[in-house]
């Protein structure tokens, strides 16, 4: 049984990788801030008869990382997904904002590599996503902090895969458009009255050419596949998953 680790899967993409990962029969070790959202991932995935765990992770803060990965015996798999996101451009993006930014999505997936990559090696393999975006390949507007993060995603996933080839530890991303997760509904009614609520989300659905948002599951069926031994032959790659959004551009 591989253990595979995943941030950030107490709900939407995480939490639905999660339990595509169980289904290869995996051992599941979610780290999540939120550890309430994060065992119930883990519950759902036991009460299925798989096999997990959560354990509580700031993945922003290097001794919260530290102490989690202090608890894992073996990693086979990582997936770099817990994330938050930004709306500004570089005027309105302040310094606290840029380092929160900063902090969580990018900080993030380097304390995870830090700390996994040497596990891997004692196991002798590893495969390894991280969640970049579409943003890391395109210019999309008021997301300047965001954009940031991402773009460093990208440059790490191809970093690793490039000093790791050698070592039997494989390293890709993927780039996804908007998907309909819990946190899109959450800036809808943050954002905008109850009488817009239907509007706002055709135009979000409609930024993707294929006319919808994608779901969760679809990104997980790509992650069970760039995890698996199906892809052997794949790192340092960014795949595109969106819509077909970079294909207008």
């Amino acid at each position: 049984m591989k253990t595979a680790v995943i941030t950030g899967a107490g709900s939407g993409i995480g939490q639905a990788v999660a339990l595509r990962l169980a289904e290869e029969k995996h051992h599941i070790v979610i780290l999540d801030f939120d550890t309430e959202a994060g065992g119930k991932t883990a519950d759902t995935i036991k009460a299925a008869g798989g096999s997990a765990e959560c354990l509580a992770c700031d993945v922003s803060n290097t001794e919260s990382v530290a102490k989690a990965f202090e608890q894992i015996s073996e990693v086979h798999i990582l997936v770099n997904n817990a994330g938050i996101a930004a709306i500004g451009n570089v005027e309105t993006c302040s310094p606290e904002e840029l380092d929160k930014i900063y902090g969580v999505n990018v900080k993030g997936i380097y304390h995870c590599l830090h700390y996994a990559i040497p596990k891997m090696l004692s196991t002798g393999e590893g495969a390894i996503v991280n969640l970049a975006s579409i943003a890391s390949k395109v210019g999309i507007q008021d997301r300047f902090a965001y954009s940031m993060s991402k773009g460093a995603a990208l440059s790490m996933t191809l970093s690793v895969a490039r000093d790791y080839v050698d070592k039997n530890i494989r390293c890709n991303c993927v780039c996804p458009a908007r998907v309909h997760t819990p946190f899109v509904d959450g800036y809808l009614e943050k954002n905008y009255p109850e009488d817009e609520l239907a509007e706002m989300f055709s135009k979000l659905s409609e930024y993707q050419p294929i006319g919808r948002m994608g779901k969760p599951e679809e990104i997980a069926e790509l992650i069970a596949f760039l995890t698996s031994d199906k892809a052997g032959f794949i790192t340092g790659s960014a795949y595109d998953i969106d819509g077909g959004v970079t294909l207008l551009r």
